[in-house]
Parts: C-alpha cells; structure tokens; sequence
C-alpha cells in the first residue's frame, strides 16, 4: 500500500481538485494525508480556526489519516495583497525554499510515495495555488518523492457544471446567467493529450459531497462560489457523481 500526500493551497481545494481520487484511495487501502498551505482566513488569526476545523472535518468524510497546516495565511485572490497577520505570513510572500522545507519534512516523515498538488496555472490563476505549485515541486526534490501529480481541469468538467447551473439558476443559490462566462474563461483548461491519470471516483462520490459540505462557511456564507457549492451539496448525489465523480492528473 502507498502513501499519498495531497498538498494544496486551502481548506476545500482538497475536495474541488481531488476528492474522489483521495476517498478512493483511502478506500482501496492506501495511506492518505492532507497538507494545507494556508489556514485559509484573510484576516487575523481566529481564536477558533474555523476553516482548519472544516478541514479536518472534510478529512475524516474522505477517511484521510492526517491533517497538516504548514502555517501560512490566505493571500487572496484580487489585486490588492493584504498585509501579513502578526503571526504569520502570506503564502504568496513566503519564500518558496522556505515552504518547500516545511512540506519536504511532512514528505519525509510520511515516506511519501505520491505527492498531489495544483497544477502549474493554479486551474484559474490564484495565485496562491500557483505557489503551492511552486512549493509541491521543490519539496519533491528535496524529500526524493518520485511521483508529483498536478490536479487537471479539462474543459467537459467545468461545461457540464456551468450549464447546471444554467437550469438550476436562481438568485442567491447558484452563479448568475453572466458569471457563468466569466467563471468558464477565468479556467486553464488542461489538453486531453497531456493528461496521464484518469480517476473514476464516481463510487465515492457520496464521501466527496459530504467532504465538500463539511466546508459549512464556504457553502453556506456569502462568498462568490456559495452559491455554487450550495446547489452542489444540495443535488442528487447519482448526478453530483456524473458532474464530479471523474478527476484528471498529469504526472509532472
């Protein structure tokens, strides 16, 4: 049985980009760990670190072994980059040789046999997710991890999703009829020619909405992707698994 290590930027992205992958794994006997880059709060350190807590949550749907936090703040997604907390940095402003030493010693004490990450363009540019992938990299080769895989998105996924949320639109419950749009440009969709893995997790998909609904103030707050992640967790789980069951990787 192996290892896996999955390594992302924030609390959710471990189901988003790979949650039927991980509760398969994790099924089938292998090892598997949840490392975050940061806690995922933009502002002050919480006296009760909410999203850390969904995310060990998430975990134990997806039947995960262990929870990491390597101890960065959320850097955002827009223009302006907040200062760091007192406590702690931005991911962004972390130095990666900094970051990749932290996660090469969680690689080493695992003895990690595949590492998950985000892919080179962070699926939309986030730049935090461009970092980890930075950092995942770089902490393969220092530990000796052989096998990285990048969380792909390719371009019948996200489609599928977006003319759901077309039938399904309501205000206040799913992306409105012009964010859907921008939503589908903002995606770096990955070739089909380039993928190398592809995962049926469609068995699973039950574990996988249920990990994506234990990320409560994601779901049910007042962010941009609320909406959408609500309609998810709320649908049938036999179409969840039809729109999110299959999950695509290229081996870097």
């Amino acid at each position: 049985m192996a290892t896996l290590v999955a390594f992302f930027a924030h609390p959710d992205d471990e189901v988003l980009h790979a949650g039927g992958t991980l509760a398969r794994a994790a099924a089938e006997g292998h090892r598997v760990v949840l490392v975050t880059a940061t806690d995922g709060e933009l502002g002050p350190a919480p006296e009760t670190p909410l999203r850390l807590d969904e995310l060990r949550a998430a975990a134990r749907e997806l039947r995960a072994s262990r929870v990491v936090h390597l101890g960065y703040a959320d850097s955002g997604h827009g223009r302006e980059l907040y200062p760091d907390p007192p406590d702690r940095a931005r991911f962004v402003r972390a130095p990666v040789e900094e970051a990749a030493a932290r996660l090469a010693a969680v690689l080493r004490d695992e003895h990690t046999d595949v590492l998950v990450t985000h892919d080179a363009d962070g699926a939309y540019g986030h730049r935090d997710h461009v970092r980890a992938h930075e950092v995942a990299v770089r902490a393969a080769e220092l530990a000796g991890v052989r096998r990285v895989l990048a969380a792909a998105v390719v371009r019948t996924a996200p489609i599928r999703l977006l003319r759901l949320t077309a039938l399904l639109w309501r205000p206040g419950v799913v992306l409105r009829p012009d964010e859907r749009r921008t939503a589908l440009l903002r995606v770096a969709f990955t070739p089909r020619a380039r993928v190398t893995h592809a995962i049926d997790g469609r068995r699973y998909a039950a574990r996988k909405q249920a990990a994506l609904a234990a990320h409560g103030s994601q779901v049910w707050g007042t962010g941009r992707s609320a909406g959408a992640f609500r309609a998810l967790v709320r649908m049938p789980t036999a179409l969840f698994g039809r729109l999110l069951g299959r999950e695509w990787f290229v081996e870097l």
